[in-house]
């Protein structure tokens, strides 16, 4: 894609908090959660949405999805307690259609994410990535910032200072998805001074990880990395409130504390023993993100129904 799409340049409008519905603790299914598709160049995504209030977009990460990232964890339904919060499986995952071409993915990715606003009438919203969300997240910000309220990076600061190298593991990473590793994955994401998982490991893992995943799709997602790139001089110009959220043991954490120096408007929470793999489900990241939304309400008033 070569622009924006249709509505990508949208101001915040009145008119889109829903009437509330209750959240009881029990399971999804029995909540009435009913997943619903919207078009998006091309592919048909799949989402959910619950609750009223200001709208609050939820963005999983790299092979997962909406239900286990975010309402297995108990996340999606504390949140729709005071927020309409619509969760989407983003392409290739999930629900959500998976083309096996890498042009299929990249930037469109994030663009998906301004279509659920047009989907949903939303002029403006929170915005909640973990990894690859938090990819997707960077971009938005110096793409369409006037379309997010507030943005929340978790687990990853955006695809900055991009080499031949990173092309190259890229690459690496995406063959070895193709035949069901997660070996430089894994390896990568190891916390420095952790003992290194042996090969058993990384095999029971990477079986546990890709069971059911449409691997062409996961490939195709990675070899697409170059085309989320963005740059520090970009992301200096925001001036939309930002949280970022990184655990002590993420590797990411010094890219997090370079943002901190960068962003005007930054706060940065690191989750004290958190890894990669453990911050996403902790409670200081669910602690974290209630505190930074309540604090930028909006002053939408409520009344239309989806």
């Amino acid at each position: 894609m070569d622009g924006p799409p249709p509505g990508a340049d949208r101001r915040p409008t009145t008119g889109t908090r829903v009437a509330a519905q209750p959240a009881t603790g029990r399971s999804p299914a029995r909540q009435g959660l009913r997943g619903r598709f919207f078009e998006s160049g091309g592919l048909r995504l799949h989402y959910v949405v619950h609750g009223s209030g200001d709208p609050v977009v939820l963005i999983h990460g790299y092979i997962s999805d909406l239900r286990k990232a975010w309402v297995e964890r108990g996340i999606f339904f504390r949140l729709a307690e005071r927020y309409r919060v619509a969760a989407l499986d983003c392409r290739g995952h999930g629900r959500s259609d998976k083309p096996d071409d890498p042009s299929a993915y990249g930037r469109e990715m994030a663009w998906d994410v301004v279509r659920l606003l047009d989907h949903l009438d939303v002029g403006a919203a929170h915005l909640v990535g973990y990894s690859m969300g938090a990819h997707m997240i960077a971009q938005l910000l110096t793409l369409v910032p006037e379309r997010i309220l507030t943005a929340t990076m978790a687990g990853a600061a955006g695809r900055v200072g991009w080499t031949r190298s990173d092309d190259d593991l890229a690459e690496l990473e995406a063959r070895e998805v193709e035949v069901g590793s997660l070996r430089s994955q894994i390896l990568r994401l190891t916390p420095a001074g952790a003992p290194a998982p042996t090969e058993p490991e990384i095999r029971a893992r990477s079986r546990a990880a890709l069971r059911r995943q449409d691997v062409a799709a996961l490939a195709a997602v990675r070899r697409a990395n170059r085309q989320e790139v963005v740059s520090d001089d970009e992301l200096a110009r925001v001036d939309v409130p930002v949280l970022g959220v990184v655990g002590s043991l993420d590797p990411y954490v010094d890219r997090f504390r370079h943002l901190e120096r960068l962003m005007p408007d930054f706060r940065l929470a690191v989750v004290e023993g958190g890894t990669h793999r453990t911050t996403a489900g902790h409670p200081d990241f669910v602690r974290a993100l209630e505190t930074f939304l309540a604090e930028h309400p909006t002053s939408w008033q409520a009344s239309e129904q989806i």
